[in-house]
């Protein structure tokens, strides 16, 4: 069997992310001193997947005519599955792990962590396509499923909303309920991801497993939505978001059930910081710096903003991928940037630092220590993204699916 080793422990990039770039911040928040000797605790994951997914999605899109296959899972997402239903056994054994309600889960934890998403509006839509999206296209490797499917002929468009609308709908206060329109949309993005690994397995002859791990396996998956909690939350931080500890562990456990509903085995999700810094920090000596593939992306996702049909005038997109391109170099350390051939912009840190003295100002006007000021900061964080997703559904092409 395939044993996932930490080839870049001593690697440039590694070193430097972690030494003195945002790793090192990480490490600092986190009061973390990691060992990569614990490298072996979590190797196993770089070549473990979903089965059970894997295993539905045989029984269904690679079986039966994509309008049925998709009726029975849109069937069993909206109501409760019985072991005495007539569904395939994949598909009962998947969504009754689903519908099980671990012992673990506080429903009012993930719920803090839920408000605080909302409460940081476009700031947090900023940070997830600025700071965790892009910053995530610096590992080399982790990408790899993104090229193979075909991701950037598709355009970044669609896979901005997919991201936007997954991550605004699992982020809303009691939204992971069993069955209700956040969990039905994890119920696709799981099948997704194993229909791609399976077609990746099955049509990609060049795919180095030994390289990359297996398609979307299960560290590669922790590391993703250690971006959507951990890294978020740090990319906050630079905007000057202030983030209570209660805030935080919140987060922590809304993606740890996040994960779980995916398929990941929740012993393996970290529930806080020094957990889930540790886990990435050893996670990304399995990575390589950016390459072609990664640069590609870097640019595809720039572009989206003259392409993006949401503001009608070439100015107005111009000026958008101008303040985006600022966000980036202020962001991310210098080196990604370079790699990523993120341009150069005049006075990159002007918008930022407008950003910022303004999160300031809206803190000290909704005065958010007390109840009443912090759940009109959550209203108002709520609408500004949710008229962000409906621009973005609107102006999508509905001619995709999986």
């Amino acid at each position: 069997m395939m044993k996932a080793k930490p080839t870049f422990f001593e690697s440039d990039h590694f070193q430097q992310f972690w030494n003195s770039g945002n790793g090192k911040e990480l490490l600092d928040w986190a009061e973390l001193r990691p060992d990569i000797n614990r490298f072996e605790k979590f190797a196993h994951l770089f070549h473990q997947v979903d089965e059970d997914g894997d295993d539905a999605v045989k029984d269904t899109y690679l079986k039966l005519p994509y309008h049925e296959a998709s009726a029975l899972v849109k069937k069993y997402s909206q109501t409760p599955v019985t072991d005495s239903d007539e569904a395939p056994e994949s598909i009962r054994k998947m969504f009754l792990q689903m519908q099980e309600i671990p012992n673990w889960f506080d429903e009012n934890l993930a719920n803090k962590g839920a408000r605080f998403c909302m409460r940081t509006g476009t700031n947090a839509l900023i940070i997830l396509r600025d700071f965790t999206l892009m910053g995530g296209y610096d590992f080399g490797y982790l990408n790899k499923p993104l090229i193979f499917t075909g991701a950037l002929k598709k355009g970044a468009v669609k896979r901005l909303k997919d991201t936007l609308e997954f991550w605004v709908h699992v982020t809303r206060e009691n939204a992971l309920k069993v069955n209700s329109d956040a969990y039905q949309l994890i119920v696709r993005t799981r099948l997704m991801h194993s229909y791609a690994r399976l077609t990746i397995n099955k049509k990609a002859e060049n795919w180095n497993a030994e390289k990359w791990g297996e398609p979307i396996n299960h560290w590669d998956m922790i590391a993703t939505y250690t971006g959507f909690s951990l890294v978020f939350m740090q990319g906050l931080k630079k905007l000057g978001i202030k983030i209570s500890e209660e805030e935080e562990r919140g987060v922590f456990h809304l993606w740890k059930y996040v994960g779980y509903l995916l398929g990941i085995p929740a012993e393996n999700l970290p529930e806080n910081k020094r957990e889930a810094t540790e886990q990435l920090y050893l996670w990304s000596s399995t990575q390589d710096k950016a390459d072609g593939d990664s640069a590609q992306l870097a640019k595809a996702l720039l572009d989206e903003n003259l392409t993006n049909t949401i503001y009608p005038f070439q100015f107005q997109r111009k000026l958008l991928l101008r303040l985006h391109q600022s966000m980036n170099r202020f962001l991310l350390d210098q080196e990604v940037n370079d790699r990523l051939k993120i341009p150069q912009v005049s006075f990159p840190s002007f918008f930022p630092k407008i950003v910022i003295r303004a999160n300031r100002i809206s803190e000290r006007i909704f005065d958010i220590k007390k109840p009443d000021g912090y759940q009109k900061l959550v209203d108002f964080g709520n609408k500004n993204q949710m008229k962000v997703l409906d621009d973005y559904i609107k102006h999508t092409p509905k001619d995709f699916h999986y």
